[in-house]
């Protein structure tokens, strides 16, 4: 056979095992810095968040980029010192602050436009969200990673065995954590915060990785019952060669128009498309390449199973 994916399995196991443990890195770094392992929304820590951009066609506002010492020094007058600012493309500027009534935002950006300049109405975004919804928001999203875990678990142990469950689970929590550590890196060099999308995206990808998964289980239960003589290296080899261009087209179908959301979408959709990106291709990676291999490495620990001879016994007359 001329692929072996257990032939270079500590190769796919050593990779993964860098990518996940920068991302661990990085939440632990997250976490001294932010008070928490991904740059939060305001969709789970609530707050206002305001954007703001400069009016650079209608005025003469755009000679130089904002100042971010100038909008902390306005933030710092009215006692919002506390707020996190990231200024988007020289001249635009994000503010993600505590709770603000109408006069508080009404009199912050009238300030901010004296010391800055005019700003464009039509892209300025202003969101409210309690802290109290905010945190209700995570439970409810952290509850349903867990349970969807959980049902998956079972089901895989019903349909199959509970060693192929237990390592389609282990490649589920492998996508998990690449792509929240992808997004924990990006917290810290872009300021990229995650909302209740993320949330969505992490589920979804878990549907599509434990799909793939259970394809190559199936080949390779199909196989095992056609050949029950042939080793489990080679069961496993022959299922990921039958599968393997049915996960690369479906993998592929579905990263083009997520590419499209992500290049032409608007900020709310972009890094949700982002996650189901790197979801997605670490799915169809994991299901090839950790939940197959482990299947076969366990399985060929295991001490065989004793042959049962029968006798025939010729009645005597």
């Amino acid at each position: 056979m001329s692929f072996s994916v257990n032939r270079q399995r500590s190769l796919w196991w050593g990779l993964s095992l860098v990518v996940i443990l920068s991302g661990l890195v990085a939440m632990v770094l997250s976490w001294a810095s932010l008070g928490s392992p991904l740059r939060l929304g305001l969709d789970f820590i609530g707050g206002t968040r305001l954007q703001f951009e400069l009016a650079c066609s209608a005025t003469q506002t755009c000679s130089q980029p904002i100042d971010i010492d100038a909008v902390r020094q306005v933030l710092n007058q009215q006692g919002l010192g506390n707020s996190s600012l990231q200024i988007i493309d020289q001249y635009g500027v994000s503010i993600r602050t505590v709770p603000l009534d109408v006069d508080q935002r009404t009199r912050l950006r009238d300030t901010l436009t004296q010391k800055i300049g005019d700003f464009d109405p039509q892209k300025t975004q202003i969101e409210t969200v309690g802290p109290t919804l905010g945190e209700e928001i995570l439970r409810s999203g952290l509850l349903a990673l867990l349970v969807s875990f959980i049902g998956i678990t079972i089901y895989l142990t019903l349909r199959f065995q509970f060693d192929y469950a237990c390592f389609a689970l282990v490649a589920l929590v492998h996508d998990v954590l690449l792509t929240t550590g992808v997004f924990a890196i990006l917290g810290l060099v872009a300021g990229v915060e995650i909302d209740s999308l993320f949330i969505v995206a992490l589920l979804t990808i878990i549907g599509f990785s434990v799909n793939d998964t259970v394809v190559i289980y199936d080949r390779v239960r199909e196989t095992l019952k056609l050949n029950p003589d042939l080793g489990i290296k080679e069961v496993v080899d022959q299922a990921v060669v039958q599968t393997l261009g049915r996960s690369i087209n479906t993998t592929l179908t579905t990263l083009l128009p997520l590419m499209t959301i992500f290049i032409f979408g608007g900020d709310t959709l972009r890094y949700f498309a982002l996650a189901l990106i790197i979801g997605f291709t670490t799915g169809a990676y994991s299901s090839i390449f950790i939940a197959s291999t482990l299947l076969a490495w366990w399985r060929d620990r295991q001490p065989p199973r004793p042959a049962t001879n029968t006798l025939e016994t010729t009645p005597t007359p």
